[in-house]
């Protein structure tokens, strides 16, 4: 009878986890996208560099908690952010924190929010400076970058809902003074992209004005870990092969169960999974990710099935590279090549209507 009973829980737990948590099936996007730059043979030597400070940091500095230590050593990648000609503001309202990151030829009404990474738990906009700062010179626009509230001493919807705030408030907000964006950009990198792919369909959703284009640096899409490079790429990524390739070898059953429990959301919920949401009517977007990573397969199935509900979505990808590369430009070279895809993307993007010449206004009206 005990056995019996054994039995029929595991096969309830499995049937829960099959059939509620882990959401429809996402193979058919999983197709290789045509992408046929950034696939050089060989790293450059830059990158040898970076997996050793990488090594190094993942030990973690200073004294505390390990996750202290932690948060301390990532933040210390962005003392090395040049600020000769950036100046600093910090906000801190009782909705919205965060710091303007402006540089000399940044336009107060051009604005991007940046979001960083950081699994949920690391990260500020110190430790990204080195991004935020390349986006407010090579962009000229004024980057927000937004402190929010992190695992696990708040919840995963209050790191969303403070992203949510600071969207609102850089629509009618700058570096100076109030007045509305005349170009509104949103980047973020793998939680952070996870957490910009997020804010930009909630904004569709609210009706607020959305984005006039999304940058999203190899983005968390899926919190049901259905990914098949999760497990493929565990070995050939350095910075989340050690930490994120263990956990992955667990039945992806248990994996189900422990995404729901932490989050307290159904992992396909569109606040953690933006890959199960609504994909039409996306502003346009880049995408960048590593082939050598575990989060590959997110981007690409979210590019894939983007794509196919009529949005505008382009994934690039570099070989080798370690997750987040960008965050040690100007030392790699592979960080500035992909800026420059960046800044590419965004001159190209189709013109606001605040920047829209005044007979092409009155074109459109007619």
């Amino acid at each position: 009878m005990l056995i019996a009973s054994f039995v029929l829980f595991i096969v309830f737990c499995w049937a829960v986890a099959h059939f509620y948590l882990s959401g429809p099936s996402l193979a058919q996007f999983d197709q290789t996208l045509n992408v046929p730059h950034n696939h050089e043979r060989h790293a450059s030597p830059a990158h040898s560099d970076v997996i050793e400070k990488l090594q190094l940091l993942s030990q973690g500095t200073g004294t505390g908690s390990r996750l202290s230590r932690m948060r301390a050593a990532m933040d210390s990648i962005g003392d090395s952010a040049d600020l000769e000609d950036i100046t600093l503001t910090a906000v801190n309202t009782p909705n919205v924190k965060g710091e303007w990151v402006v540089a000399t030829n940044s336009e107060p009404d051009k604005r991007l929010l940046y979001i960083h990474g950081g699994a949920f738990m690391l990260g500020s906009p110190l430790s990204h400076r080195t991004i935020t700062t390349k986006y407010a010179r090579l962009l000229g626009v004024s980057v927000f970058a937004v402190d929010y509230r992190m695992l696990p001493e708040h919840g995963r919807l209050d790191c969303l809902a403070d992203c949510q705030d600071a969207y609102r408030y850089i629509l009618e907000n700058g570096p100076e003074q109030g007045g509305a964006a005349t170009q509104l950009l949103i980047s973020g990198d793998s939680a952070g992209g996870n957490l910009a792919l997020v804010v930009t369909a909630w904004a569709r959703d609210q009706g607020l004005r959305k984005a006039d284009g999304v940058i999203a640096i190899a983005p968390a899409t899926d919190n049901t870990f259905g990914s098949p490079t999760l497990r493929k790429n565990a070995d050939t990524d350095p910075l989340l092969g050690p930490t994120l390739g263990k956990l992955i070898r667990l039945p992806r059953a248990v994996l189900l169960y422990f995404s729901w429990f932490s989050t307290r959301l159904r992992p396909t919920d569109t606040r953690v999974s933006p890959i199960h949401g609504d994909l039409s009517r996306l502003p346009p977007m880049l995408i960048q990710a590593s082939e050598a990573e575990m989060l590959l397969g997110d981007a690409r199935r979210y590019t894939n099935k983007a794509n196919a509900q009529g949005s505008t979505v382009k994934l690039e990808t570099w070989n080798h590279m370690v997750h987040v590369w960008h965050v040690f430009e100007p030392d790699l070279p592979e960080a500035k090549q992909a800026f420059e895809h960046i800044a590419r993307f965004v001159e190209n993007l189709p013109a606001t209507a605040a920047e829209a010449a005044p007979e092409d206004l009155q074109s459109a009206q007619r």
